[in-house]
């Protein structure tokens, strides 16, 4: 049993100055941090815990975009009325991670934080063009996520809220790992004040990535049919025992097409 202190913050303000501390770690619903505590890949000499704090939480709509607190789970996410009427495809999207335990546990900036390259909201922040609010600055999709498990975050820098620009149109397919229930390859597509964004999860080495081929026929012609005899690139893909590279270069623009209808 590895040993650590447990903080329970009253403030966001005191999470941050608690998770300056040498070896803390911030922890929200823990669906990732604990597996790895488990596995003794990290022994964190302190727990921040997020759960508690009200400044994490909440859904708004205001001045075109859909505004979700950080700390709020997957599966609020998914009831939400707001949600379902502003974007009505990440409503869908939030509720279809994982298994009911880690819809009720996980939690949106927790995901964002961990950047797992098969995770679902990676591609719907990249593929809405969302901005990731931290309690010191606000990052644009393109400079949040940096590779694999990797993002522009310090090691003491919260996330707070992410706000979505409210598109037009907007859809998500997901090809699962029927056992983990993540992306094999998960596509999130959107047409609006950010243009026309196809992202793509779950099947490129280095995380997250958009497909600017994908764009432009769907800039052109926003249908299935727009998609007829697309294809994407196997290089930089996954190959691994659920499927080849070129099996995920295959499904983009397949589920790509489903996505858009």
């Amino acid at each position: 049993m590895q040993n650590f202190d447990f903080h329970q913050p009253a403030s966001v303000a005191e999470a941050i100055r608690a998770a300056a501390q040498p070896d803390s770690k911030l922890i929200a619903g823990g669906q990732t941090l604990l597996q790895a505590m488990k596995l003794r890949l990290i022994a964190p000499s302190a727990l921040i815990d997020l759960a508690g704090l009200a400044e994490l939480q909440g859904i708004s709509v205001a001045g075109g975009k859909l505004t979700i607190g950080a700390g709020t789970t997957h599966a609020a996410v998914a009831a939400s009325a707001e949600v379902q009427r502003a974007i009505p495809a990440l409503a869908g999207l939030a509720g279809h991670i994982g298994d009911r335990q880690v819809r009720h546990r996980g939690t949106l900036g927790g995901s964002l934080a961990n950047n797992d390259p098969a995770a679902c909201y990676p591609a719907a922040v990249l593929g809405l063009g969302a901005s990731v609010h931290t309690d010191r600055r606000t990052l644009a999709a393109e400079d949040f996520f940096q590779g694999l498990y990797t993002t522009a975050l310090a090691e003491d820098e919260l996330i707070t809220a992410v706000s979505f620009p409210i598109p037009d149109k907007a859809g998500w397919q997901k090809f699962k790992q029927p056992a983990s229930r993540f992306s094999l390859v998960g596509v999130f597509v959107s047409q609006g004040s950010m243009g026309v964004r196809v992202a793509v999860t779950g099947a490129g080495a280095n995380g997250v990535f958009r497909v600017p081929s994908l764009e432009a026929r769907l800039a052109a012609d926003w249908s299935a049919t727009a998609l007829a005899g697309a294809s994407v690139p196997a290089d930089e893909l996954n190959s691994d025992l659920h499927g080849s590279a070129a099996y995920r270069a295959a499904l983009i623009p397949v589920l790509a097409a489903r996505a858009v209808g």
